[in-house]
C-alpha cells in the first residue's frame, strides 16, 4: 500500500520532501553518535565564480547541514580562478581532518574542465560520488560513495516498497551525473535496464515498457501520459524554467492519471538528492574512521 495519499482518481504523488525528512532524521542520529566520540562530520563546498543558480544550490546544501548537525563551510573562488588554484584548494581540504566531505559545485566557469578537479578530490571525501575510483567501484557492484541523485531515487523506491529485482527499468538521459550511475545501481539490484538518449529512435516504444521510469533529459514535457505504462513508478529529474514556472521533463497532469506514482517538480527528486548528500557526508566520516583503524 502506498505511503502517500493519491489525488482522487489518479496515482500517488511521491512526496520527496517527506522522504527527505525521513533520511535527514536518520542522518541526524548518525551525526549525533559520531559527534559523541569527537567525530562530528564536516562538509566543505567549493564554488567558482558568480553563477546565481550555483550559489542558491550551495545555500540549500548548507541549510541541510545545519538541520542535521553537520559542520559546513564554503570556499568561494573568483570567476577568473585558474585550474591550479582550484586544485590547490582541493589539496588543502583533502589534508584537513575536520573536513570529511568535499563538493565542487558545477558547472565551472567557461573554459574550466571539471575532470581534473573532480579526480583530485580524495575518493574517501568524494561525497558527490564522481571520482573515477568511486565510479569504478559502482560499476563493479561495490557501491560506496555514489552520485546523490541516483542514490536518492533507489533509496526512495526501496522505502516505498518497490523491489527492483526483475523490474523493467527505463532511464531517459545518459549523463554521468544521473543516467549512467543510476543504470549501474539498478543493474546491481538485478533490474533489467534500458537507457535512452537523444539518439534513441522510438522513445515511446521504450518508455511504455517501463515499470520504473526515470526521466533526466532536460526537456520540458518530454514524457506525456500516452508514453507511460499503467502502474509505473515515474521519477522526474528535470528542472526547467518555462516562463515564470519551474517544470520537469514529465507532463505531470497527464502522467499522474496513468502511473502508480510520480515525483512532482519541484518537491520531488531535488530534496531527496540533498538528503543523500547529508547521508553520504556521514558515510564518508565513517569510512575515514575505518581507514584510520586499518
Amino acid at each position: 500500500m502506498s505511503r502517500f495519499p493519491p489525488i482522487s482518481g489518479t496515482g500517488t504523488i511521491i512526496d520527496g520532501k517527506a522522504l527527505a525528512s525521513e533520511m535527514e532524521a536518520e542522518t541526524m542520529a548518525r551525526v549525533e553518535k559520531l559527534a559523541a566520540i569527537g567525530r562530528k562530520p564536516g562538509l566543505a563546498t567549493i564554488i567558482v565564480g558568480e553563477n546565481p543558480a550555483s550559489a542558491m544550490y550551495v545555500r540549500i546544501k548548507h541549510s541541510a547541514c545545519d538541520r542535521v548537525g553537520i559542520r559546513s563551510q564554503n570556499v568561494h573562488l573568483p570567476e577568473d580562478a585558474k585550474i591550479d588554484e582550484i586544485l590547490d584548494t582541493i589539496r588543502g581540504l583533502n589534508a584537513r581532518e575536520d573536513v570529511n566531505g568535499i563538493l565542487l559545485q558545477l558547472p565551472l566557469p567557461q573554459g574550466l574542465d571539471p575532470a581534473r578537479p573532480m579526480a583530485a578530490i580524495d575518493p574517501e571525501k568524494d561525497v558527490d560520488g564522481f571520482h573515477p575510483l568511486n565510479m569504478g567501484a559502482l560499476l563493479a557492484g561495490a557501491e560506496r560513495l555514489v552520485p546523490c541523485t541516483p542514490k536518492g531515487i533507489v533509496w526512495a523506491l526501496e522505502r516505498l516498497g518497490v523491489e527492483l529485482e526483475g523490474k523493467e527499468a527505463v532511464i531517459v538521459g545518459h549523463s554521468n551525473v544521473v543516467g549512467k550511475p543510476l543504470a549501474a545501481m539498478m543493474l546491481n539490484r538485478n533490474a533489467t535496464v534500458t537507457v535512452c538518449h537523444v539518439f534513441t529512435k522510438d522513445l515511446a516504444a521504450h518508455t511504455r515498457n517501463a515499470e520504473v521510469l526515470v526521466v533526466a533529459a532536460g526537456v520540458p514535457g518530454l514524457i506525456r501520459g500516452d508514453m507511460v505504462r499503467p502502474g509505473a513508478y515515474v521519477f522526474d529529474v528535470g528542472i526547467n524554467r518555462v516562463g515564470d514556472r519551474t517544470v520537469g521533463d514529465v507532463e505531470f497532469d497527464e502522467v499522474i492519471k496513468v502511473a502508480a506514482a510520480v515525483t512532482p517538480v519541484p518537491g520531488g527528486v531535488g530534496p531527496l538528492t540533498v538528503s543523500m548528500l547529508m547521508s553520504q557526508t556521514a558515510d564518508a566520516a565513517e569510512i575515514q574512521m575505518g581507514s584510520e583503524e586499518r
